[in-house]
């Protein structure tokens, strides 16, 4: 068994004072806020036709439930799916297109841009929000939406841009009952947070271990199938919570161009770590390809990790994917020092749009108009 050091990831009061506004602490939530996202929706009412196209319309996390859902369900959703992050919706959209519109503050302009967009349209539209313009605009046009709670910091609430979709479409008739799946999702993600919690120690704790492996690397991370959307969800928690590159790519494809690159020198190469997302499930085509690659990315990258599924269901099997990359994350940014909440790029990446281009008081006037 490998051992580790004692670090900061064993001492909770230190982790407390650089996560200062306990993100750590509303991940290991997760599960509570799954229940709660389950419960809102019930108060909802849908009286739409079954549609016979469905785009989920989002950008970075608000988007990303809308990629696990097709994944989850590609084997079985018998209408077309795709997820839009953008300012334009597809030219087929039309009002036999069911549109989930998300954006957790509600003040994405993208996301209101292709929503005012389906209103032209006259698509069945479903939002999902904690306030700003999109709830407004829900509101001013009597569409059903879903309220996220606004208190929490947005790379949480995914609880609660997720299961929103899968309830709508059971009452939707595309989707038949998955109780079981999303109750075992929950047991799972309760489970985990007791075995990775921040009094878990680093030798008994999966999270912590992963996020010191990964410490003073750069991360790639490798899904397929069901796991592109996690890999991408790895990815995306590692820049924003561990504020540190990263990339991701999904089997089999990258062994038709990504696996190439391990061609370069390992003055660059060894600069990596490799993360593996394994399944005891995964088909033997997929398990061939993944073993082939891990043998080659071996002798080139820093190091080559595994994190494998728990897990009984393909939404379970999921989640305890995400949830793990959630915490590792964050255990990561506790490592460097660096408080995992801001997001200071982006913020200012936003002040400078406002300066050079806005769209929101054009969408207004359009909504007002209807």
């Amino acid at each position: 068994m490998k051992t580790y050091k004692t670090t900061v990831l064993d001492q909770p009061e230190e982790i407390r004072k650089i996560d200062k506004s306990e993100l750590l602490k509303h991940c290991l939530k997760t599960s509570i806020y799954c229940k709660e996202a389950l419960q809102s929706v019930k108060k909802v009412s849908v009286r739409y036709g079954r549609p016979q196209h469905i785009v989920v319309v989002g950008m970075g996390g608000s988007a990303i439930g809308g990629e696990i859902l097709r994944d989850w369900l590609m084997d079985e959703l018998p209408v077309s799916m795709e997820v839009c992050r953008d300012y334009n919706l597809p030219a087929y959209v039309n009002e036999d297109t069911l549109v989930f519109a998300i954006s957790c503050s509600g003040k994405t302009e993208e996301t209101l841009t292709a929503f005012v967009d389906a209103v032209k349209r006259g698509c069945k539209i479903i939002t999902v929000t904690s306030g700003g313009h999109l709830l407004a605009f829900s509101e001013k046009l009597g569409l059903p939406h879903v309220i996220v709670p606004s208190e929490l910091p947005s790379r949480v609430t995914l609880p609660y841009l997720f299961f929103p979709l899968p309830l709508f479409l059971e009452k939707l008739g595309v989707l038949q009952n998955k109780d079981k799946e999303i109750q075992e999702t929950i047991e799972i993600i309760e489970k985990l947070s007791r075995e990775n919690s921040i009094e878990t120690p680093a030798t008994e704790n999966s999270a912590k271990k992963l996020a010191l492996e990964l410490r003073d690397t750069i991360p790639v991370i490798y899904g397929f199938r069901q796991y592109a959307a996690i890999a991408r969800r790895l990815k995306t928690q590692l820049n924003e919570n561990s504020k540190i590159p990263s990339r991701n790519d999904t089997f089999p494809e990258l062994n038709h161009n990504e696996v190439v690159a391990w061609e370069a020198s390992e003055a660059l190469t060894k600069r990596f770590s490799v993360v593996l997302i394994r399944d005891h499930k995964e088909p033997p085509e997929i398990r061939h390809r993944i073993e082939a690659t891990k043998s080659l990315v071996l002798q080139k990258a820093e190091k080559v990790l595994e994190i494998h599924t728990r897990g009984d269901s393909k939404l379970a099997r999921i989640f305890s994917v995400l949830f793990m990359g959630d915490l590792t994350s964050v255990y990561l940014a506790i490592l460097h020092n660096t408080d995992p909440t801001p997001v200071e790029t982006i913020n200012k990446l936003k002040e400078e749009m406002k300066k050079r281009f806005t769209t929101i008081d054009r969408l207004k006037k359009e909504v007002e108009s209807r």
